[in-house]
């Protein structure tokens, strides 16, 4: 392991957390979004994780880990999947997307799940920051010990 490897862990950490939270903000803006192009409501994203594993495909890249000898570790985000939960169905005989019934496709984001998630990013976030910021600590008093 070289000195850096848990800052550039913590980095992907926080990489993460960011693109987790772009999706949930865009899930709760879109909350009330009855239609979208495929004519359907706005069905909630969520964010999938998996462990860095390290695997590069070009040969340059594989070159530079190697040289500058960065270790596995970390997370990255490995796509974004729908939840196929069913839509939510309101009464609004006005609204200009309501059947016949008078009732309206809504949204499957539910704004408390994304509410808790949120404050699961946030924190999650907070303690990978927090981890940098103690490397960083730690390799202070290391340079100062050696002179």
């Amino acid at each position: 392991m070289s000195i850096f490897s848990s800052m550039n862990i913590n980095a992907t950490a926080l990489t993460a957390e960011r693109a987790r939270m772009d999706i949930i903000s865009k899930n709760i803006a879109n909350a009330q979004t009855t239609r979208t192009k495929n004519g359907l409501p706005y069905r909630r994203q969520v964010a999938v994780f998996a462990e860095a594993d390290g695997n590069v495909s070009s040969f340059n890249a594989i070159l530079n880990n190697k040289r500058q000898k960065k270790d596995k570790g970390g997370v990255e985000l490995v796509g974004v999947v729908e939840d196929k939960s069913d839509f939510k169905m309101k009464y609004e005989p006005g609204h200009p997307d309501a059947d016949e019934n008078g009732y309206v496709k809504m949204s499957n984001v539910d704004l408390i799940t994304e509410m808790v998630d949120m404050i699961s990013s946030q924190r999650a976030y907070e303690a990978s920051a927090t981890a940098v910021n103690t490397s960083k600590a730690l390799l202070q008093k290391a340079i100062e010990i050696g002179k």
